[in-house]
């Protein structure tokens, strides 16, 4: 009987490591990260705490995480190239791996002097992207520091600035519309060249003499299932409304409706024969995404 109930205790103490190994908590760029590109350009202080990133003519740099994460809440507080940052692109996002690859962006296109940064959101799933919704930021991003969150459960996406969402995009997966709830994504962060098309169109480049370019990032978190052959980790995070209160969702359309640069739901260009079918709720009186 003694030999029973200590080896049960030892099988439900497995178990119980075993379900809080999957998930991750806090965060830290040298124990949680990895230097993708740029060497000594990405260059992490303060015991892990806070990082700059630099971009010169000759490279950009860029780091992404150890483990790979399927749902949670990602949040990291930047501050952005102050100046003449036009042409450059400061991403923070999560992507899986391959040509079918999911990814969640948020990318920051850098401005001339004096003009805003437009916040670039997009979302590619199976390998499909074109989603993208760009907004006006309500404050200067190189003056201080404000924090940037991607929220992603199986039945929605927020993106959120300083815990205000700016975008929710529903699992439409009912009506056709691909959405990532399989394949795990490391999350990145990097600073690099995107001239030909982040200022104006491509039509501004970057001015070199002004090089180099510096972001700085700090206060890194991280709240996420790690997947395993025992954990699809579908019920993490889970709810299609968590983080949707009545009180948010007007936050949510008074900013969609003042800050809005670029709705692929409203580009009766490109999809001159027909919008997304996603697309269809969202025009209507009552839409439930913004």
């Amino acid at each position: 009987m003694a030999s029973s109930y200590a080896n049960n205790s030892v099988f439900l103490l497995l178990c119980l490591g075993l379900t809080f190994n999957t998930t991750a908590f806090g965060g830290n760029f040298n124990t949680d990260f990895n230097i993708l590109f740029g060497d000594k350009m990405a260059n992490i202080q303060d015991n892990g705490n806070s990082m700059t990133l630099t971009m010169d003519e000759y490279s950009g740099s860029g780091i992404g995480t150890n483990n790979e994460y399927l749902f949670g809440r990602f949040d990291m507080q930047i501050k952005l190239v102050p100046g003449n940052s036009a042409g450059t692109v400061t991403a923070f996002y999560l992507s899986s791996q391959g040509s079918h690859h999911d990814e969640i962006d948020m990318e920051f296109l850098g401005n001339l002097s004096g003009d805003p940064y437009i916040l670039s959101t997009n979302l590619y799933a199976n390998g499909n992207g074109g989603r993208e919704v760009q907004f006006y930021l309500w404050f200067d991003p190189t003056k201080d520091f404000h924090t940037y969150s991607i929220d992603w459960n199986p039945q929605r996406i927020i993106i959120l600035v300083d815990n205000i969402p700016i975008r929710v995009i529903h699992n439409r997966k009912n009506i056709g519309v691909a959405f990532p709830t399989t394949q795990p994504m490391k999350l990145y962060t990097t600073l690099w060249n995107g001239d030909k098309w982040a200022t104006r169109g491509g039509q501004v480049k970057i001015d070199w003499s002004k090089a180099p370019f510096t972001a700085g990032f700090r206060n890194f978190n991280v709240n996420a299932c790690i997947p395993s052959p025992s954990n699809n980790c579908l019920g993490f995070n889970g709810g299609e409304d968590k983080g949707l209160s009545g009180e948010t969702r007007k936050k949510l359309k008074e900013i969609y409706s003042k800050l809005i640069v670029y709705d692929y739901c409203r580009d009766f260009i490109r999809f001159s024969r027909g919008l997304p079918y996603e697309c269809h709720n969202r025009l209507t009186d009552h839409p439930d995404e913004y």
